[in-house]
């Protein structure tokens, strides 16, 4: 992973003194709460329904073991014994006091760690696949990138102040585990017929009140132009985009206003200007940082015949088939720990467990882990020989649940629990979906699923995505919950299509276990949820779950 210079650090020290003055002067009354809003959320900080909100950067999902003590002290000493991983691979304290904000952050530089562009109308974190560098079915590391681009666009001055909130994902497999399709810009390699690399380029999708699938502009862009290109687009969305109307401010509104192909037209106009530029990239400067993601010290091994241990331990048969991943490496597997237990909020840890993760990763993992945009940790180098003792201490610690990928590996937003911006609470229609399907064969049974929860149209749990997605409504002051079917965010992305009326929170496990029923009878043979949906469309659906509530 990426190291820190002293230019790096320096500069986070110096945000750490900046902010600290600033809350200092908001909380001796010399800054209005309207001047300390710009300057918060450029370090972070929300205020939510009960309690500040603090978004830490995890640059493209990326950790070491030593940050993950940092951010257990954190929620031990500032928050209430938890944190929490959002669906942008960031880590959330929901509960710290606003005048100890800027000593978190002064910690937080100690390991290379800040809050800085995780809020407010700036380029957010860049995100990728979770499996990157170690999957089997990767075409390019796409982390290098990623960083080239964070590096790029930290503290930009052009890009402070955007019309809205802007995201990029950086996807280098031919799965797209990034969900490339629903941000503002999407970048995939490919080469061309001379066997040179470059990026499909996207732009222009995104979730959130308006959900779009975003479209390609450019089918082959030579790697050195990357960051020209996309400064061409940000010169545009910043040039035209509204400002009036933060309901039409995303990038995907102008695309959608002026066409892919007129927006294309205004990027290569811009690209006039830059081509050839100072941000043209050079070999070196992709030399150096490349030279951050080097493969650790694998060892030479053969892979792990795991019959009769399976056959011994059926737990641990059924554990591997859901939660590991085939690594590029003989010997060598990608665990993923679910932090998707029954009665525990989607993508929380407590202080003790993220310790318990920083100790499994060094002893198992070279020291590194990585969250993914599903809210779950991966231990992505861990040998095949030590996965049944991974299990156990799994097990001991609460991430053994062999569900990943499954309808209880929900993605869930915080809901209204926690934020003032939404219309209903998630995490509880999310533990009564997972009690009302506690049954691991029956799960297994049903397959792979993807079901997210999101407690307002912001849609901070991708519920637009989701194969089932859940929205929290407002209704006449009560909360109620919208079911949409069909939305895909992998490759050839899909939005979902809404069922019908909404649903009381006490209904919602009923409705989910009708669609499983019309599922099951209607499938054919290895089909999936999203396939059987594609198949029969959404008539049965529907037909089942309001003919039964009449």
């Amino acid at each position: 992973m990426y190291v820190y210079d002293e230019y790096d650090q320096r500069i986070i020290e110096d945000r750490v003194k900046q902010f600290r003055d600033q809350t200092r002067r908001y909380l001796t009354g010399e800054l209005s709460e309207e001047e300390f809003r710009p300057l918060r959320l450029q370090n972070g900080l929300y205020i939510q329904r009960f309690a500040p909100m603090l978004r830490v950067a995890v640059p493209y999902g990326q950790l070491n073991a030593r940050q993950v003590r940092m951010l257990a002290k954190i929620a031990r000493d500032y928050d209430k014994g938890y944190a929490h991983i959002s669906t942008r691979q960031n880590v959330q304290y929901n509960w710290p006091a606003l005048e100890d904000i800027p000593d978190i952050l002064a910690e937080l530089a100690t390991v290379q760690m800040h809050a800085i562009q995780t809020s407010g109308n700036c380029l957010r974190n860049v995100t990728t696949d979770q499996f990157a560098g170690v999957a089997a079915d990767e075409l390019i590391d796409p982390r290098p990138w990623c960083e080239i681009v964070r590096q790029w666009t930290t503290f930009h001055p052009e890009f402070a102040y955007l019309p809205r909130k802007f995201k990029i994902a950086v996807n280098g497999s031919k799965d797209d585990r990034a969900a490339i399709e629903v941000h503002d810009i999407g970048l995939e390699p490919v080469h061309n017929d001379a066997g040179e690399l470059g990026f499909r380029v996207l732009v222009g999708g995104g979730l959130g009140r308006t959900p779009v699938i975003g479209a390609f502009i450019n089918e082959f862009l030579p790697w050195q132009d990357l960051l020209s290109y996309l400064d061409a687009i940000l010169r545009v969305y910043n040039r035209y985009g509204r400002r009036d109307n933060k309901y039409k401010a995303r990038i995907k509104i102008l695309v959608k206003a002026l066409t892919p192909e007129v927006f294309a037209e205004k990027v290569e106009a811009e690209m006039a200007h830059l081509r050839g530029g100072s941000t043209t990239l050079t070999e070196a400067e992709l030399q150096r940082v490349a030279r951050h993601f080097v493969d650790p010290q694998y060892l030479a091994l053969e892979n792990v015949d795991f019959t009769g241990l399976e056959q011994e331990h059926p737990g641990f048969a059924r554990w591997r088939a859901r939660n590991t991943r085939a690594h590029k490496r003989p010997g060598y597997v990608a665990v993923t720990l679910s932090l998707k237990p029954t009665g525990v909020a989607p993508g929380d840890l407590t202080d003790k467990q993220l310790d318990a993760v920083a100790d499994l990763a060094e002893r198992y993992s070279f020291g590194h882990l990585r969250t993914s945009h599903e809210q779950n940790i991966i231990l992505a180098d861990v040998e095949q020989r030590q996965l049944h003792a991974l299990w156990l201490e799994l097990r001991e610690g609460g991430f053994a649940t062999p569900n990943i990928g499954l309808l209880t590996d929900i993605i869930c937003c915080p809901g209204g629990d926690f934020c003032s911006l939404a219309n209903a609470k998630s995490i509880p229609i999310a533990e009564s979906i997972q009690r009302r399907f506690d049954d691991l064969d029956y799960l297994f049974d049903i397959g792979e699923l993807d079901l997210n929860i999101s407690g307002c149209m912001n849609a901070c749990g991708h519920h637009h995505v989701g194969h089932i997605g859940i929205l929290g409504v407002d209704k006449k002051g009560e909360e109620f919950y919208q079911v949409s079917l069909g939305g895909n965010a992998a490759r050839d992305a899909s939005l979902g299509k809404i069922l019908g009326p909404s649903f009381a929170q006490d209904d919602m496990a009923d409705v989910i276990e009708k669609l499983i029923d019309v599922y099951v009878e209607r499938r054919n043979e290895d089909e999936r949820f999203i396939d059987t949906y594609q198949r029969i469309g959404i008539d049965p659906f529907k037909e089942r779950v309001y003919a039964a509530n009449h």
